[in-house]
C-alpha cells in the first residue's frame, strides 16, 4: 500500500475564508501553467456531493478535473481528482479547514496512490512537490501564510 501524501500549513484566515477561497476563488490562486486550457476563465467546484470540478477556458470550453465527495463548509471537502488524467486514474483528495486561533490550519490529504501500481509512486512524488508550491499562492490569496 502506498502512503497518503498529507501537506500541513496555516494561513491568516478564517476556515470559512480559507474554505471560500479554496473552493469558490480557486482561479485566483491556482496558476494558468497547471490547467488543461493554460487559459482559465474560471475554476468551478459544483457546491454538492456529485459536483464536478472543472474548468472553463478563455473559450467556453470545459475540462473536467473531478467530483466532489463530501461538502461540508466550512470545514471539509473531499473529492475525486483526476487533473491531467483519465477519470479511471483519479485519487481521493481531502481538505479539511480547522481554527487554530485567529488562523486557520489547513490539512491535504490524498490517497488511493496504490490503484496506480508503479506509476503511483512517482506520481505521489511530483504531486506533492505540486501541492507544496501550490500552498504559497493559496496562502497568499487567503491572507498569508504562517506556518
Amino acid at each position: 500500500m502506498h502512503e497518503p501524501l498529507v501537506v500541513e500549513f496555516e494561513v491568516r484566515a478564517a476556515p470559512s475564508h480559507a474554505f471560500e477561497v479554496w473552493t469558490r476563488r480557486c482561479a485566483t490562486w491556482w496558476p494558468a501553467g497547471h490547467t488543461v486550457s493554460g487559459d482559465p476563465a474560471q475554476i468551478v467546484f459544483e457546491a454538492q456531493p456529485g459536483g464536478r470540478i472543472f474548468e472553463r477556458a478563455g473559450d467556453g470550453g470545459e475540462h473536467e478535473w473531478g467530483t466532489v465527495i463530501d461538502w461540508e463548509p466550512p470545514a471539509r471537502l473531499r473529492y475525486r481528482w483526476h487533473l491531467f488524467f483519465d477519470a479511471s486514474e483519479a485519487t481521493e483528495v481531502e481538505v479539511t479547514f480547522s481554527a487554530a486561533g485567529e488562523h486557520t490550519r489547513v490539512r491535504l490529504e490524498q490517497r488511493g496512490w496504490e490503484q496506480l501500481g508503479q506509476e503511483g509512486l512517482s506520481r505521489r512524488t511530483r504531486t506533492g512537490a505540486a501541492w507544496t508550491a501550490l500552498t504559497v499562492d493559496f496562502a497568499r490569496a487567503c491572507g498569508q501564510r504562517v506556518a
